[in-house]
């Protein structure tokens, strides 16, 4: 099946999701496409890799004059929920590579056809994020007492009892709000910026995507957070090659999930 991907076409094919046949290691060709695209346009790659290591750079350092800099990991850990909107005009660039054109910056900052479907989307995931941050300072005092103002440094939660506890039920926890997240994003983005569609078809799209998917989907999540968390490791700064490559590469899976590439 072919697809029209001319944001002037009036009629839009069926949404597909995919037959389920997707092998478990198609996300290695989808890393390869999206390292292909980001080594052609690595401009606009660059832009949108250097503004994410910028504006965490920019948390830490609020974090940290705020005296809540343990509120880091929670906060780090809500970046694999709203990345994926952050990133939407990479989305673009790729589906323009993909009919031969020329992208620019102007046109990736501007690549949202949906602007108030993208912005739905990102109330929704803003609310998974925010809700994650709730249940996140929830957990403190059941491990710690008094309130998550306890809890003051970094090496007291890496090298306590109950900070390696609330790192482990934490991370379990977070984990859940992750793959909710990866369910309801992993085309829909893409999707809403290649089609005019509403954010419930979108979500609906995905969730069943992945769901026909299971095996090259959830292998495709663990890449995401293994490459993303590599990037954090280097104090953020690996996000700005990392970050435009996974974007890039989720436009791929969106085309192999959703319809068959050209």
């Amino acid at each position: 099946m072919t697809c029209a991907f001319d944001a002037e076409q009036n009629e839009e094919p069926p949404i597909l999701p995919g037959d389920g046949s997707l092998p478990l290691d198609r996300p290695w060709t989808w890393l390869e496409r999206g390292w292909r695209d980001f080594t052609r346009t690595p401009e606009i790659g660059l832009f949108y890799g250097f503004g994410l290591v910028a504006c965490s750079w920019a948390l830490t350092l609020a974090l940290a004059v705020a005296g809540e800099i343990h509120l880091l990991l929670p906060f780090t850990g809500g970046f694999f929920i709203v990345a994926p909107l952050l990133v939407a005009g990479l989305y673009d660039t790729s589906r323009r590579l993909e009919l031969g054109e020329r992208p620019r910056l102007g046109t990736a900052l501007m690549a949202w056809r949906a602007p108030g479907q993208l912005a739905l989307m990102g109330a929704v995931l803003l609310l998974l994020h925010l809700a994650w941050i709730r249940v996140a300072l929830l957990l403190y005092p059941l491990f710690f007492g008094g309130g998550h103002s306890s809890m003051t440094s970094l090496p007291e939660l890496l090298g306590t009892s109950p900070g390696l506890a609330l790192l482990v039920i934490g991370g379990a926890i977070g984990g859940l709000f992750a793959l909710i997240a990866f369910c309801i994003s992993a085309v829909s983005l893409p999707m809403l910026v290649d089609r005019d569609v509403s954010v419930i078809e979108a979500i609906l799209a995905s969730v069943q995507a992945v769901r026909r998917n299971r095996r090259a989907m959830l292998f495709w999540g663990i890449l995401i957070v293994g490459f993303t968390a590599a990037g954090i490791a280097t104090l953020f700064v690996g996000l700005a090659v990392i970050a435009p490559v996974i974007a890039h590469a989720t436009w791929h899976a969106y085309r192999d999930a959703i319809v068959a590439p050209p």
